[in-house]
């Protein structure tokens, strides 16, 4: 019996991932023809919407965004969008976390969190494992401090969140490790590493 559970256990290990990804790529899907669907229905004539066009329509506008996005005026236009989103007390919350989020995983959000860094805090043996995000605090009115301080953010894991400390570059060591390999060691608490991967500690000394 024991055997048979340990069998189960290591298939359902095997298995579960997968159907987990499977079930939210699902969901996505379903929610983005449930939406775009419902908005052809009204404007199609009875009969001439079959299902999944929905979504076939809702790439049809990412991939021609995409594609506006590169002339001039639309990206005005969207700053202007955007501007005005901002505006708005309730919505300028949502819309500017959703699109900071978002921007984290593109290119040019992961070349802002390039540095890994260990936080080592004096007198404790415990450390953590972070990124720099801001180096200069000339244009935010902070409170000026002597010592030479970076923010860091600091991911927890198994959930969306984190602290942003300000620590003395004397507590940080650089780390030789990817963007995507530190925060896939983060999140899920050091259990899933790329094979590749080799990371390291830069010397004490050296300067992050």
């Amino acid at each position: 019996m024991q055997k048979l559970l340990k069998t189960f256990l290591s298939g359902l290990i095997a298995v579960l991932p997968i159907m987990i990804t499977i079930a939210v790529v699902f969901w996505l899907v379903g929610m983005i023809e449930s939406m775009l669907g419902e908005i052809l229905r009204l404007i199609l004539p009875t009969g001439a919407y079959w299902r999944g066009m929905g979504l076939f329509v809702g790439l049809l506008l990412v991939l021609a965004v995409g594609f506006l996005m590169r002339a001039f005026f639309f990206r005005e236009f969207v700053k202007w969008f955007e501007h005005w989103f901002e505006r708005i007390p309730l919505i300028k919350t949502v819309y500017g976390a959703v699109r900071d989020l978002t921007g984290l995983f593109s290119k040019t959000g992961q070349q802002q969190f390039d540095k890994v860094v260990m936080v080592q805090w004096p007198g404790l043996p415990m450390k953590l494992l972070g990124f720099v995000t801001i180096e200069d605090f000339s244009s935010l009115q902070f409170p000026h401090s002597e010592e030479d301080e970076v923010a860091v953010y600091m991911p927890m894991s198994y959930q969306i969140g984190g602290y942003t400390a300000f620590i003395p570059r004397r507590c940080l060591m650089r780390v030789d490790m990817s963007f995507e390999d530190a925060m896939r060691f983060v999140v899920t608490a050091g259990m899933s590493r790329s094979p590749d991967s080799r990371s390291k500690a830069a010397p004490p000394d050296e300067r992050v």
